[in-house]
């Protein structure tokens, strides 16, 4: 391998190598060094493919094809660079990737589009770092502002603001683009639905909506041995109900419905001390905002009975929600002519999982097209999608392409 990849396999490869684990995972949180060193990779590969590339004012990082109307509007191509920890290789990754091999190819043979075409590697997507997610494309779709990262810090207690100064980014105002036509993003699954119904390409009706909680559970530390089972105020205790009766309703609700309670951290945290707080997290998603809304609400008053009960405090905050979102339906109708006249056999689904698209689809003419996940395992080292599947859902992107920019 060169400087730069020459191919989607070799640049899966090359991305992953900037945070990359012994155990085989990647770790790019939002403004650390191997994010900082990932997105400067990127920017070097961009400029060798002859690309216009510049950051915006937090970080997010642009490849433009220009078109030869200096006033057209941009079909937004991309997803995030930033990861979990020790996760895995494709996620986010390969729209990052398979956007500039698109422009690439469309370049060489077709030169200028009749529409710009832009690539984005978003500065972050997962929320792993601070609590608060598609800070990328939530700036640029008028979601956030820098009110919003306000009083934030990671684990180690570093703020928002800092780790983004730090890196070179929030130093000057941020510029809302208005010329966003169109937003594709391609991605992995992340689940087994396309390995199980054994189709290559996944078109995706609507994301789901998400809300994510931080549940406080307050009590009474005491002795264990000395304090009656009657007396105590545990906080453990009241937990726990909470929990196993979150997972029992959920399975009652609805067949779309999902939730997890992700974190979970318990003080003193000591064998024989009657434990005086528990602090939990709970994520939900619906591809229906009412539904979702109706059992947050219907959880969230399980929980207080529980803690009236057992004369425990309770403090329930949402700390992150995004909109169920439709995907444009004449985009997902060209991707299934694509697919039929390629005879790649494809599969109309929902996106369980969050996605810069989501955002995006509030603004303009959104889709997502997914590609196999092999075991449905992501956010792993263990992530992984064929070649051949990577490659199908690349030749895909480049006929949408050529089809919206060129003959348009």
């Amino acid at each position: 391998m060169g400087q730069f990849p020459i191919n989607l396999e070799e640049a899966i490869e090359w991305l992953a190598s900037f945070g990359g684990e012994s155990d085989g995972g990647v770790t790019r949180t939002l403004y650390s060094q191997s994010w900082k060193e990932a997105q400067q990779a990127l920017k070097g590969w961009l400029e060798e493919a002859g690309l216009l590339a510049n950051y915006d004012s937090i970080g997010n990082l642009f490849g433009r094809l220009p078109a030869a109307n200096p006033n057209a509007q941009t079909i937004l191509i991309g997803s995030h660079v930033d990861t979990v920890k020790s996760g895995g290789k494709y996620d986010g990754a390969y729209g990052i990737i398979s956007g500039i091999l698109a422009l690439i190819q469309l370049k060489q043979q077709f030169g200028p589009p009749a529409i710009n075409l832009e690539v984005v590697s978003f500065c972050e997507e997962e929320g792993s770092r601070f609590p608060l997610a598609l800070w990328g494309s939530g700036m640029m779709t008028g979601i956030y502002s820098f009110n919003d990262i306000r009083d934030i810090k990671d684990s180690e207690g570093i703020s928002f603001e800092t780790a983004m100064m730090a890196a070179g980014f929030g130093l000057s105002e941020f510029r809302v683009r208005n010329d966003i036509h169109t937003f594709i993003e391609l991605h992995i699954e992340q689940g087994p639905t396309l390995e199980k119904v054994e189709k290559s390409i996944g078109i995706v009706k609507a994301i789901v909506g998400q809300k994510r909680f931080r549940i406080t559970v307050n009590g009474e530390s005491n002795h264990v041995g000395t304090t009656s089972m009657k007396w105590r105020r545990d906080a453990l205790h009241g937990a726990v109900n909470m929990i196993h009766d979150l997972y029992k309703s959920v399975k009652e609700y609805d067949e779309d419905l999902v939730s997890s309670v992700g974190q979970l951290f318990v003080e003193p945290n000591v064998p024989n001390v009657i434990p005086n707080q528990v602090q939990f997290t709970v994520d939900a998603r619906h591809p229906n905002e009412s539904v979702l809304r109706s059992f947050c609400q219907q959880f969230t008053e399980m929980f207080e009975n529980h803690a009236k009960k057992l004369d425990l405090e309770l403090k329930v905050e949402m700390w992150h929600e995004v909109q169920p979102a439709q995907m444009d339906r004449k985009l997902n109708e060209t991707i299934q002519r694509i697919c039929t006249q390629n005879n790649f056999p494809s599969h109309w689904m929902n996106s369980g999982a969050g996605h810069d698209a989501q955002l995006f689809a509030r603004i303009c003419p959104t889709t997502i097209l997914f590609v196999p996940s092999q075991g449905g395992i992501s956010h792993s080292p263990l992530e992984y999608t064929s070649t051949q599947d990577l490659e199908n859902g690349l030749g895909v992107l480049i006929q949408l392409l050529h089809q919206l920019a060129y003959n348009c």
